[in-house]
């Protein structure tokens, strides 16, 4: 089977190819950034969404059977418009044109994002949005477009990535991974905090099965992909300290923890963006939030990898590829 990823350099799209390559499948990465990495079957196509002719000429020369659509703007940093995601906006009516007009795409994966609602907000159904972010506004854009630009003829379901967390994954999540080395994280008080939280060869393994399962049971549909089992933060942070041979992470009291937040949202009002700790990612910290993933498990069945699995992965790569380079 032939099929096209876009956004295939990133961390998804990355343990996507991966999986798809050991199932022999010929990949065509789509991407504005070459990969760091190679795999037998996958060609990368130069190519950002926003160049719909050359999006074209890709989809056509390579007449794929299957879509898995990553690519995106995805960081949380515009404050003027959603137009700045333009990515997510005209990139996606690019893709979709694309599409169309190769002929051959026989089942497509658009990927939108939990941040269609608010961090905490669980919806009652997959039209009830609620973001609070211009990210999150792009991305319900894109859900909407998807559903009413497609032609029929290509079978299709929309995917709600939660956190991602793994080996390869980018440097701002390689910075919890970097506090818990250095012995400088700390816990947000005693309780524990439950999150969907993603690792990466689980939902790459979720995509395939997307991919592949009978039409009926995926098109038009709209799927959160996460662990089945909800991750708590504690135990996620003390299993990599473990993992390294970490110091112990010490628990702070939450009131001091608030202070010390407001104390970071100043430092970044004085133009030191880089300060790793505010409210807003305090108040993500604290925030609980478990997504009803029944269908998903319905459809994709159980996952090949474990917590346990995904720490002790993590920990290494990060010993052995990231702190050593370092």
């Amino acid at each position: 089977m032939k099929v096209i990823v876009t956004g295939s350099s990133g961390l998804i799209g990355r343990w996507v190819c991966g999986y798809l390559s050991e199932l022999g499948y010929e990949i065509t990465g789509v991407d504005k950034r070459a990969p760091d990495f190679s795999l037998k079957g996958l060609t990368h196509a130069d190519c950002d969404i926003l160049d719909y002719s050359r999006l074209e000429e890709i989809f056509c020369r390579a007449l794929p059977e299957g879509l898995i659509h990553l690519a995106a703007r995805t960081d949380l940093d515009e404050t003027e418009s959603v137009a700045g995601y333009a990515a997510n906006i005209q990139g996606i009516r690019n893709v979709l044109q694309a599409v169309e007009k190769a002929g051959s795409v026989r089942r497509a994966i658009y990927t939108s994002s939990q941040l269609v609602c608010r961090v905490g907000y669980i919806p009652e159904n997959m039209q009830d949005y609620c973001p609070n972010t211009l990210y999150g506004e792009s991305k319900v854009l894109t859900e909407k477009l998807v559903s009413e630009l497609d032609g029929g003829k290509t079978e299709w379901c929309i995917a709600r990535p939660t956190t991602v967390w793994g080996p390869h994954m980018s440097a701002h999540y390689q910075r919890l991974l970097h506090l818990i080395r250095k012995g400088l994280y700390f816990h947000c008080g005693k309780s524990k905090l439950y999150k969907s939280y993603s690792y990466a060869g689980n939902i790459a393994f979720q995509y395939f099965k997307l991919l592949t399962v009978p039409a009926d049971k995926i098109h038009g549909r709209t799927f959160y992909l996460a662990d089945y089992e909800p991750l708590s933060l504690r135990d996620y942070a003390n299993g990599l300290a473990e993992e390294m041979g970490s110091p112990r992470i010490p628990d702070f009291p939450k009131a001091f923890v608030r202070v010390l937040a407001l104390f970071g949202d100043l430092i970044n009002k004085l133009g030191f963006s880089g300060f790793p700790f505010n409210s807003f990612r305090l108040n993500n910290i604290l925030t609980s939030y478990v997504f009803d993933l029944s269908e998903t498990r319905t459809v994709c069945g159980e996952l090949p990898f474990s917590q346990a699995d995904g720490i002790r992965a993590t920990a290494r790569w990060f010993l052995e590829n990231v702190e050593k380079k370092a």
